[in-house]
Order: structure tokens, then C-alpha cells, then sequence
């Protein structure tokens, strides 16, 4: 199948639209963030790229910490709203009706209203042109525990997830699999599913 070729730009989907949280609990601002992804596992990194004008960025120069909560698809108007609004003008929690609540490890509030939150605290900044990578070592994680089964898991597939691509929200759709499914061995079926139990004479030959 043929492919149109464009020049080179960051047409990457989908990707998070994060709602980051940064100041106090006292002062809290939150921006809306598509940039934002894994760096490394062990010590677990992460990073979120922003513009330097954009409200919030010198409060992330200053305070170097700041929270990653992730959306819901009920959530995606304010989602929205937090991306083009400025927190210089607007007090987009209230706005938003959103609950800051304090951290464990940072000063940067975390959203009450968010199902997973995750505490980040800035390792190092790169100017890379448009926008500013802040890498941060995630410090803590926070679950809403209606989402926690009693085995301690955490299902994320309940939350409602919200994804973002090329400029549009999507809603995440049914789980496809899980990590290694394609390469697991299937469990073998019991021969003989209503005789577990008996003993080795009384079984059939």
C-alpha cells in the first residue's frame, strides 16, 4: 500500500492528554500536556515537554516538581479547557471544578478527580527548541482505589481512560491483551475436568 510522505514532524499517536499539576495546594495551576511519556524503568523516569510561554513554566523552573494525573473520557472538556486556558488570567481549578490535594513526596498538588496521579520530581531540564523537556524521577504513585481489585491490581481498563491524537480526544476502546500474551504458553486442559479426585485405580483407562 502506497504512503503519502510529508516532512518530518510529530505526528506520534496516541499519546496521553495528561493533566499536570504544579505550584502548592494553597496556589495550585494545572496545564494540559500531550508530551509526556516513559524515559526508564529502573529508577522509574518520565518527562513532560512545555513551551516557555506558557504560564506554568516558570513555576516549574522554580518549585522542580510537579504531578502527572491522567484523564478520564468524562473528563475531556476540562481536559481541554486547561490546554488553551492560561492560568494568568484563569484559576483553572476552580474553573474546573477540580479537588487539589496534597502529595506525598512533592509540593505540587495532585487532582482528586483523576484516577491515577503520579509524583515527579525534576532530575534535569533540555532546551530543545519550541519547547522545554523537564526529566523528572516519578517519586510516587497514587491510585483512586475503586480501581484496585482484591488482589492489590490495579485495573486501569475501569478508569475510562482518555487518549489523545493529532490534534483530536478518543475515549480507549476494549483491551486487545496484555504484555506477553502473543508469546504465552496456553494452560493445558484437565483430560478430565469432573475427576480430579480420584485416586490413581479409580481413574479411567
Amino acid at each position: 500500500m502506497a504512503k503519502h510522505h510529508w516532512k518530518g514532524s510529530v505526528l506520534l499517536a496516541p499519546v496521553p492528554a495528561a493533566l499536570v499539576s504544579c505550584g502548592t495546594v494553597e496556589n495550585p495551576n494545572v496545564l494540559t500536556i500531550a508530551w509526556t511519556g516513559v524515559l526508564c524503568t529502573h529508577p522509574p523516569m518520565t518527562y513532560i515537554s512545555v513551551r516557555p510561554t506558557r504560564h506554568s513554566y516558570p513555576i516549574l523552573m522554580e518549585k522542580k516538581e510537579f504531578v502527572i494525573n491522567l484523564t478520564t473520557s468524562a473528563m475531556c472538556r476540562q481536559t481541554d479547557f486547561c490546554g488553551v486556558k492560561s492560568g494568568k488570567n484563569t484559576n483553572k481549578f476552580a474553573q474546573c471544578n477540580f479537588t487539589p490535594e496534597p502529595a506525598h513526596t512533592v509540593s505540587a498538588p495532585m487532582i482528586a478527580e483523576c484516577p491515577v496521579s503520579l509524583e515527579c520530581k525534576v532530575t534535569e531540564t533540555k532546551v530543545l527548541g519550541s519547547h522545554t523537556m523537564f526529566i523528572a524521577e516519578i517519586t510516587g504513585v497514587n491510585a483512586d482505589e475503586r480501581y484496585i481489585d482484591s488482589k492489590g491490581k490495579l485495573n486501569l481498563q475501569q478508569c475510562g481512560l482518555m487518549a489523545y491524537a493529532h490534534g483530536e480526544y478518543f475515549a480507549l476502546g476494549r483491551k486487545l491483551g496484555d504484555f506477553g500474551w502473543s508469546v504465552r504458553k496456553k494452560k493445558k486442559k484437565n483430560k478430565y475436568p469432573n475427576k480430579t479426585n480420584l485416586c490413581k485405580s479409580d481413574k479411567i483407562k
